[in-house]
């Protein structure tokens, strides 16, 4: 229990002889994943949401403490409190792709919104290091206080909120010019923070004085002091900001504060042995729970508060974070053919043989795509919609003489499975007299129909 009492109690070990982790291997997945890191075995535990259990075991740096996930979910970055560095994970492989260095004691790591900087606090060093995301280089080095413990990021990227566990205060770093601009005095042994999605309250767990301190960040005062057990450490806020996870590592449980009233509600919820830090899924309907001290994640349903499974993981289990992986969707090829002249007619009697008419085909993978709605536009200007045949083909007439100059456009939007494609046709200046000059005659094959192709323009836009 020496290594657990550490986790806790935030004293400092050194020399900690722990095993090896070997590699789990893992095909490329998708979905909602849950990042666990084992402080106790050199790992990190990747907990398949939809099935609660571990699908792969992803070998860091020494002690990982703290973990955070990119926007976008592709990558993990875990702070490796003994070895002095953050290990970059691929997400979609499980794999570490690259090793970091930074400061002493790195503990908490946080993203900015758009996940180009990862901020890690270094709790031996009294400083934070500002990752690249694309370089995976260290850009920035600031100055904050005494044992930089936690890091959060406002959501709208400007600020980042570091804990800081020896002097009892936050440091507020501005992240354009990566500096403090504002020290914030909060209780004993600040430990963990989150910050509410409008961007207005900061939750920071005070382990030393039992509370959370609740931080207005538009003036960067403490405005509520909530007493929460005994020994509170993570904290995370569901994404509707109405409520407060607070794991208590002494009691093994967690509380929920109020948002609206700071206060706690309900019965605390029994989780694991020494619980350390909180994740909240993006759909906010659970909540996971590392618990250091009996080497599991408890996950809890937001809508009833109970522990509804227990997943076990590494050896001493400290931080976790989650994060979506979507599927790559299957690029696909529009085209578009003009065929010149037909009939028409409409209500009132009139017609001609002056309109035209626009066929598209849509395919993936060489493969004709059915059912997928096309849009025919002219100028912005929707002329139909048609959705495509078991041959991948929509039809748009569009009736009446056409200007001299003029483009039309199909478009497939996408969807969960598939790529957008576009594709354009225009009428060049020189054809003055005819206005798809270069078709072929009618008696000609397939349908009198120029194949005046474009190749799929992604995110639409007309050739220059």
């Amino acid at each position: 229990m020496l290594v657990r009492t550490w986790v806790a109690g935030l004293a400092v070990l050194a020399g900690l002889a722990v095993p090896i982790a070997m590699a789990t291997p893992a095909a490329a997945q998708t979905g909602t994943f849950t990042y666990a890191t084992n402080f106790g075995s050199d790992s990190v535990s990747v907990i398949d949401t939809a099935t609660n259990t571990v699908t792969a075991t992803v070998p860091v740096g020494d002690g990982p403490f703290d973990v955070a996930v990119t926007p976008n979910g592709t990558r993990a970055y875990v702070a490796n409190n003994n070895s002095d560095n953050v290990s970059v994970i691929d997400t979609t492989t499980n794999t570490v792709i690259a090793t970091v260095p930074v400061g002493d004691s790195p503990r908490g790591v946080a993203i900015t919104p758009d996940g180009t900087r990862a901020y890690v606090t270094n709790l031996g060093s009294d400083n934070v290091s500002v990752i690249d995301t694309t370089t995976n280089t260290v850009t920035a080095t600031v100055p904050v206080g005494n044992g930089p413990r936690s890091v959060a990021i406002t959501p709208d990227g400007t600020r980042a909120y570091v804990v800081n566990n020896l002097s009892n205060d936050v440091s507020v770093i501005d992240t354009t010019t990566n500096t403090v601009i504002a020290t914030v005095p909060v209780g004993v042994n600040p430990v963990g923070v989150a910050i509410t999605p409008n961007g207005t309250r900061a939750y920071v767990t005070d382990q030393g004085s039992a509370d959370v301190s609740v931080i207005d960040i538009a003036t960067n005062t403490v405005i509520a002091t909530v007493p929460a057990g005994t020994s509170p450490v993570g904290v995370a806020i569901t994404p509707d900001g109405t409520r407060a996870y607070v794991t208590d590592n002494a009691e093994g449980n967690v509380r929920v504060i109020d948002t609206a009233t700071n206060t706690v509600v309900g019965s605390p919820i029994p989780v694991g042995v020494s619980p350390n830090e909180v994740a909240i899924t993006p759909d906010g309907t659970r909540a996971y729970v590392a618990n250091a001290g009996s080497d599991n994640v408890s996950v809890i349903d937001i809508a009833t508060n109970t522990v509804i499974a227990t997943v076990p993981v590494g050896d001493v289990p400290v931080g976790v974070a989650i994060g979506t992986l979507a599927s790559e969707r299957i690029p696909t090829t529009l085209t578009l053919k003009v065929q010149k002249k037909w009939k028409w007619k409409n209500s009132r009697g009139a017609g001609g043989d002056d309109g035209v008419t626009l066929k598209a085909q849509l395919t993936a993978e060489g493969r004709p795509l059915a059912g997928k709605e096309i849009e025919f536009t002219t100028d912005s200007t929707v002329l139909c919609t048609d959705t495509t045949d078991s041959r991948g083909k929509a039809t748009c007439k569009v009736p009446g003489k056409q200007p001299n100059e003029i483009c039309y456009t199909a478009t497939f939007a996408g969807d969960d499975t598939y790529e957008p494609s576009t594709a354009t046709v225009c009428k060049s200046k020189d054809h003055k007299d005819d206005l798809w000059s270069e078709l072929p005659a009618p008696s000609d094959i397939h349908d009198d129909v120029h194949d005046l192709v474009q190749n799929t323009i992604a995110s639409a836009g007309l050739p220059g």
